[in-house]
């Protein structure tokens, strides 16, 4: 560093640091001759430059303290700018670096190469706004290098750094709303002062600038004022929002408008909404309005209603949303890997979205072994109770689904001893072998048959004489016993003596009687048959004394055969 380059900082130095409590004149010197003292420094580790050479810590400061005095003392840009600069552009500097050799005095390397050749000032000057080289290199001015060509631009710039506004987060502002840069002097000012007229707090702006820079751009944002309005008029307390803003993100405050609005057109009361938001601040306000649009289509997609959905945040958990909305596609992942059918995930994410977004489930590979169970099985217990989930999630311990064949034996044991169908527990294994089907079912397609109108006492005896009935589902019994009723015109008393009726399809009792009745129309004398013999009867045997004993019958039989199976 030249002497004359020493003295101008020294002067800045003394304006700035003595007589006031900040670091003594002494210290703030020492630091100067610190980066000529090679002596200093222990540090061993190595930096490489662009050209592949080696740089240490030492020589770093040393080509920094230079371009130091090259901005400040040669093209006197303010020191704290060109401090900034000098200290914060760390590619530039290796560019810098890779075009002078550093194996002699990189101090006077950089001093004599910058004044033989000019540097473009826009680019260490961006890239210490917090610019990255392929973020600034499309915003570099095409027919200006030095800084002080554009004083509109550093009018600007000082007017965002005396705000507050960090200087490595103005780049962000730049690079985002680039004409702020080129107002003319005081309006970026007065625009500033006029979002402070709103009741915003300079704290708040100095973040607001930052996450929004667009707001600056024209006369006070429209839509920013009207979710202002809202919030206030939902009595939530505006300087909270302040600590959700994040300066690494972009709002927009259209989005976030429109999003109010759809809560409000969904039947949000000015007190519920208040109440959301001022619960979940961070749901609105850090990043995540772009999210919760995209919850919103997941979830219409699997058909829950705007209401539904609206509804769904009242009771949001108290967690971050990403994590939340992360959970929630995770579980559609691991029940599509399980091979759920799809109505049934649709069933489940309409049901419980909250409870599927409150869990990080674990592998399906993790939890087949676990549970000892393969993909059918798991989906038949997710289905019979969906908060089984709770207990399959990341770090908590799965117990082994109990045996399915095991569960089945107890429950119809169980149900035949209560009910006395089997009266001695030494019989039960005989009992079992004849009373197939699942032990879950027997009582439902007991009580179904007693809902029909036939005593208790009535069904037991029916199920002891004819135990395949319980063999079949609900929704089959139920249309048999209706056949019966309705179609064929007995009374449901007639299962107590003929309970095997259950056991026949309802096609083959209209088919007999059809062609019984089709016998009789013709006047063929057929004896009288109870409804018992009529279907009792097997195939060969009825076709050969009923069927045949017309001309015309094996037609008839085959016409009506063919009509009544295929309805």
């Amino acid at each position: 560093m030249t002497h004359f380059g020493k003295f101008k900082i020294f002067n800045w130095v003394s304006s700035n640091f003595v007589g006031s409590n900040k670091t003594p004149l002494s210290s703030m010197m020492s630091l100067f001759n610190i980066a000529e003292s090679p002596m200093f420094y222990r540090t061993k580790r190595i930096v490489q430059a662009e050209n592949g050479q080696s740089i240490n810590p030492v020589s770093r400061i040393a080509a920094q303290t230079a371009l130091l005095e090259y901005l400040y003392v040669t093209r006197n840009i303010q020191f704290t700018d060109a401090d900034n600069m000098s200290k914060n552009s760390p590619h530039f500097l290796e560019k810098l670096l890779a075009k002078v050799d550093i194996d002699a005095d990189i101090g006077h390397s950089i001093t004599r190469f910058l004044c033989f050749h000019p540097i473009n000032e826009f680019e260490p000057f961006f890239e210490s706004l917090g610019l990255k080289p392929r973020d600034y290199n499309p915003l570099l001015p095409r027919d200006l290098m030095f800084l002080c060509d554009d004083d509109l631009l550093l009018e600007n710039y000082h007017v965002l750094c005396n705000y507050g506004i960090a200087r490595s987060k103005i780049g962000k502002i730049y690079k985002e709303a680039t004409e702020v840069f080129g107002y003319d002097y005081g309006v970026l000012v007065l625009k500033l002062k006029a979002y402070e007229e709103l009741g915003l707090v300079q704290s708040f702006m100095m973040k607001l600038v930052v996450c929004s820079p667009y707001l600056l751009i024209g006369e006070v944002n429209a839509d920013f004022i009207k979710v202002l309005e809202i919030l206030r008029k939902e009595g939530v307390d505006i300087s909270g929002i302040e600590e959700h803003l994040s300066e690494k993100s972009s709002y927009d405050w259209s989005k976030l408008l429109a999003l109010l609005n759809l809560f409000r057109h969904a039947g949000y009361n000015e007190k519920q909404l208040g109440g959301l938001i001022s619960q979940h601040l961070a749901i609105f306000f850090e990043d995540s309005v772009d999210r919760i649009y995209l919850l919103i289509g997941f979830l219409l997609k699997f058909g829950s209603t705007m209401n539904q959905i609206c509804s769904m945040f009242l009771w949001f958990p108290q967690m971050e949303f990403e994590e939340f909305f992360s959970n929630l596609r995770h579980c559609f992942l691991f029940l599509n890997e399980i091979q759920m059918e799809a109505h049934e995930i649709q069933s489940i994410f309409r049901s419980h979205p909250l409870m599927l977004g409150s869990c990080r489930l674990k592998k399906p590979n993790t939890l087949r072994l676990a549970l000892h169970a393969a993909e059918k099985r798991m989906c038949e217990v997710i289905q019979e109770s969906p908060q089984v989930l709770k207990k399959w999630v990341m770090g908590s311990k799965v117990k082994r689904l109990p045996n399915l064949r095991l569960k089945s034996r107890k429950l119809k044991t169980k149900f035949l001893l209560d009910l006395g169908i089997v009266d001695n527990s030494n019989k039960i294994g005989k009992a079992l072998k004849v009373f197939r089907g699942s032990g879950e079912k027997f009582q439902e397609r007991f009580d179904c048959i007693v809902e029909a109108g036939v005593s208790r006492k009535d069904v037991c005896e029916m199920i002891k004489a004819s135990p395949q009935i319980l063999g079949q589902s609900k929704d089959v019994l139920e249309m048999k016993i209706d056949f019966l009723v309705n179609k064929v015109g007995y009374p449901v008393s007639y299962l107590v003596t003929f309970p095997s009726y259950l056991n026949f399809t309802t096609q083959r009792v209209e088919l007999r009687l059809a062609m019984y009745n089709w016998l009789k129309d013709q006047g063929k004398s057929v004896p009288m048959l109870s409804l018992r013999s009529l279907i009792s009867l097997s195939d060969k045997k009825f076709i050969n004394e009923y069927v045949n004993s017309h001309p015309r019958g094996p037609e008839i039989w085959q016409n009506l055969k063919k009509e009544i199976y295929a309805e």
